[in-house]
């Protein structure tokens, strides 16, 4: 097929995985590599150890097809390579900037190798001006340097790259830009062709904006308990306007995982970096770790004033359903804060299976309410919608729910005697209770 290429991602984590075997499916002939040789030969054998839907399928059928391989190293993988994807790691480090420490060091690698004319692409979050710089580092005027972000969330990242808003692909040379955008003809996005900065900001810019309507519509259901409002109503109203869309508008217990605080840290950094205060994104962070303490105070207050000593249940850890990821994770914080005011803690999360520190992580939801003062719900699990509400409340010591996410239905407790506390929704009357 004229539009197959022969393609290296660097990297065989979140992004490079579905990076590597999303190209696959398109018909491209790719090589993952990555320094961990045991992972490297779990992937050989189709075992693919990230949790997410269709990943381990694409996989399997990439290996299948002979369009999907595995290998330990680098520089001889690029080899060759028509177009190289850097997919590592780029850690927050000092100053909330993004280390990209690992980026040049494969740069380093492979760089010498390149074939004339190959293009070496930057997917994993870098901060602005990175492209510029692997441009001297490489010094090769004939390998083409592109920015071209990834838009994956977690949870639903083939869903994302096989369908995606748009394509974002930046450099300052027009033929690369053109080549690396018609690897994903065959998806029929938008794209945009950019310089390398431009793109790099894109990233940067999608994830901080949405930290801030999060931050947002927390605030706003703060506002709501105080005045008698409902969140759920306010936001179906604003979510109908087109400006505004639905997305982002739940409240919750603060945003976490591994982008968004990374990003915001990283976008302040490159902001000061040029002395520009950003004043509105700093505040949006300062809220958000506001929010964490206002759900502890619910929670203290909900079971009856203090914690101290009392077994408190918490469904879900990662920081979103439909992941294991607990990097950043909110419910996590609050999981912290409620152990530093003496809380015993007992959770469960259907995606985790190693322990997590400070709490006794059992697989049945039923044994973590079990005599517990309260029972707080941090990760909107749907199996956590479908409980049997009148046995919950016969094993808790106290039936007091405090829902950080909405995720239940109120009415549905109150049959069952279970006290509702949610975010932005006024609060439950208990003087029968």
């Amino acid at each position: 097929m004229p539009w197959s290429r022969r393609i290296v991602v660097v990297g065989t984590g979140y992004v490079g995985l579905t990076t590597g075997a999303c190209l696959a499916s398109l018909g491209h002939r790719v090589v993952c590599s990555d320094v961990d040789a045991v992972k490297v030969a779990a992937l050989r054998r189709g075992e693919v150890g990230i949790r997410e839907p269709g990943l381990g399928e694409l996989v399997a059928e990439g290996l299948s097809a002979g369009r999907l391989e595995f290998v330990v190293g680098s520089a001889e993988a690029a080899a060759g390579a028509e177009v190289v994807f850097l997919c590592v790691p780029t850690p927050m480090g000092a100053g909330g900037l993004a280390d990209l420490s690992v980026v040049e060091s494969v740069v380093a690698e492979v760089g010498p190798v390149l074939a004339p004319g190959a293009v070496l692409v930057t997917k994993s979050t870098v901060p602005v001006g990175t492209a510029a710089r692997l441009r001297g580092l490489v010094g090769r005027p004939d390998v083409g340097v592109v920015s071209n972000p990834e838009f994956l969330r977690e949870g639903s990242a083939v869903e994302d790259f096989l369908r995606p808003d748009r394509i974002v692909v930046g450099s300052e040379s027009q033929d690369a830009a053109e080549r690396v955008a018609a690897l994903y003809a065959r998806l029929g996005a938008p794209t945009v062709l950019t310089d390398a900065a431009s793109a790099e900001m894109v990233k940067y810019a999608a994830n901080c904006f949405l930290a801030m309507k999060l931050s947002y519509v927390n605030a706003v259901a703060e506002l709501c308990e105080r005045v008698g409002a409902d969140i759920g109503d306010v936001t179906e109203g604003m979510g109908y306007d087109r400006r505004i869309g639905g997305s982002f508008l739940a409240p919750g217990p603060g945003w976490g995982g591994s982008c968004l605080p990374k990003d915001t840290a990283a976008l302040l950094g490159v902001a000061e970096s040029v002395g520009f205060e950003f004043g509105l994104l700093r505040a949006a962070v300062a809220a958000n770790e506001r929010q964490r303490e206002r759900v502890v105070g619910k929670v203290v207050a909900a079971c009856g004033g203090s914690v101290a000593g009392k077994r408190v249940g918490l469904w879900g850890l990662a920081f979103k359903a439909g992941t294991d990821d607990v990097r950043e994770s909110p419910a996590l914080a609050v999981a912290g804060l409620l152990a530093e005011r003496g809380a015993e803690l007992v959770g469960c999360d259907p995606g985790l299976a190693h322990p997590v520190d400070g709490i006794a992580l059992v697989e049945d939801p039923y044994e973590v309410v079990k005599g517990a003062a309260g029972l707080v719900v941090l990760t909107e699990w749907p199996v956590f919608r479908s409980m049997d509400w009148a046995r919950v409340a016969g094993l808790m010591a106290s039936p007091v729910v405090v829902d950080a996410r909405n995720h239940l239905d109120p009415d549905a407790l109150g049959r069952a005697g279970l006290v509702w506390h949610g975010i932005g929704h006024p609060a439950p009357d208990t003087t029968g209770v």
